[in-house]
């Protein structure tokens, strides 16, 4: 077992910066989910259709945070700090390349994707695509906070992240309510208080960085390997996400009072999928520099102990939903018709959290071993057998709200059963190498 006073941070002492970094944004998009809620049904169901665009463009691209912080722990596990900080200077170069590309597609199809999931032309897509368009603007700050994150958190500093995304946070969470309300933006003022927020983190990180003794310039052989590293969580993310996608796109077609409930419900699965995975960014960092320094028992004991404190958190996630389910909702909107379909997608979200708890705990051991290959497989399973079939089924059959979320837990309870039969054995313990020579 791992000493941890002597083999450095053990899971608790990684996983609580780590909390405050991921909780970060989704805790502000709620705010803004909330802020935005008062302006109407239509500047919410905007919000929905456009956040979910910018969320599934960010999250498809997310293995620039994971796959940076396996290449670069494994490094560090090694002796070698200025490797994996040279790890961190080429995600950066690779963020900026995608962002930029992410930006252009965005002010170039915001109408057509934004009709596309609101199910025709209309109000809803209307301010859905006003605000992808000025949101759209900071994808290249998102991704570039993403890399500072992924490299810092491999070698193990993770109170850097914190103060830097809380840097951004606090801009947005004060200018939001102001730019919406007090200056009579409206829904427009909530992507100009984003965009802020993300140019405030993303300078922190480029400083970081910049003090780094390496060298800045892009090596695209680098670059190239840690394509090809994220290939498999990329086309894991990309379906992911999609399956996220055809669910906001059922939901908007059973109805605005739905998809306005669908919007507060799955940001707050956002928010605590992110919260529980505070523990996969702890096992990742630990797992990743454990087999780097070629110490597997540590390895399997991290993975023991981010089991058990994921399954607590989660049940406590639970209760937690259960008792302040009558204050919070309110919160959100003041639309009855909203809160009543809000209630019927609340029993599942609690539910499924200690299941997700575990997954997501787990998730990150096989990421810190390099078994991303396995990930892939699992997750794109668990999507195209259980969360799209019901999805698509829900409208037809009359299972509205409830048919989307049924196939939500069935998902994350098949990544469950695929993920524990994996860590039971021994071959995530040799998995492909994310580090290359």
């Amino acid at each position: 077992m791992i000493v941890e006073g002597r083999r450095g941070p053990g899971v608790l002492a990684l996983a609580a910066p780590a909390l405050v970094v991921l909780a970060a944004e989704p805790l502000y998009l709620l705010v803004d989910t909330a802020v935005v809620g008062n302006l109407g049904t239509v500047a919410l169901g905007g919000l929905a259709i456009g956040g979910g665009l910018l969320a599934w463009a960010v999250a498809l691209l997310n293995f620039l945070a994971y796959g940076t912080t396996a290449r670069a722990a494994r490094r560090a596990g090694a002796g070698d700090r200025a490797g994996a900080v040279a790890e961190g200077v080429q995600a950066t170069w690779l963020a900026l390349g995608l962002g930029l590309l992410v930006l252009v597609v965005f002010q170039a199809l915001a109408g057509p994707l934004t009709r596309t999931l609101a199910g025709g032309a209309g109000p809803v897509a209307a301010a859905g695509e006003t605000w992808l368009r000025i949101a759209g603007l900071g994808a290249p700050l998102l991704l570039v906070s993403l890399a500072g994150n992924g490299w810092l958190r491999g070698v193990q500093e993770l109170r850097r992240p914190m103060r830097y995304v809380l840097a951004g946070s606090l801009v947005s969470l004060v200018l939001c309510p102001l730019l919406v309300h007090a200056a009579g933006l409206g829904l427009p003022g909530s992507a100009v208080a984003n965009v802020a927020g993300q140019a405030v983190s993303a300078a922190l990180f480029v400083r970081a960085i910049l003090r780094e003794e390496v060298g800045w310039r892009p090596r695209p052989a680098a670059i190239r390997a840690q394509l090809v590293i994220g290939r498999d969580l990329l086309l894991r993310a990309a379906v992911l996400q999609l399956a996220f996608l055809v669910a906001t796109g059922v939901v908007a077609r059973a109805g605005t009072a739905e998809l306005g409930a669908h919007q507060i419900a799955i940001q707050l699965f956002f928010f605590l999928a992110l919260v529980l995975d505070a523990y996969a960014i702890a096992a990742q960092t630990l797992v990743g520099q454990a087999l780097g320094a070629g110490r597997p028992d540590d390895a399997r004991a991290t993975a023991r102990r981010v089991t058990g404190w994921g399954l607590a958190t989660g049940v406590l996630v639970a209760a937690v939903l259960l008792i302040v389910r009558p204050v919070v909702l309110p919160l959100f909107t003041d639309d009855p018709a909203v809160v009543a379909q809000a209630g019927v997608a609340w029993w599942f979200l609690a539910g499924m959290q200690p299941l997700a708890g575990v997954v997501f705990a787990l998730d990150g051991v096989l990421m810190g071993a390099g078994d991303v290959g396995y990930l892939r497989t699992v997750t794109i399973g668990a999507a195209l057998v259980g969360f799209v079939p019901l999805s698509l089924l829900a409208v037809p059959l009359g299972w509205g709200l409830a048919g989307v979320w049924t196939g939500l837990v069935l998902f994350i309870a098949l990544r469950l059963v695929a993920v524990l039969v994996r860590v039971a054995g021994d071959r995530w313990l040799t998995a492909p190498e994310t580090v290359t020579a």
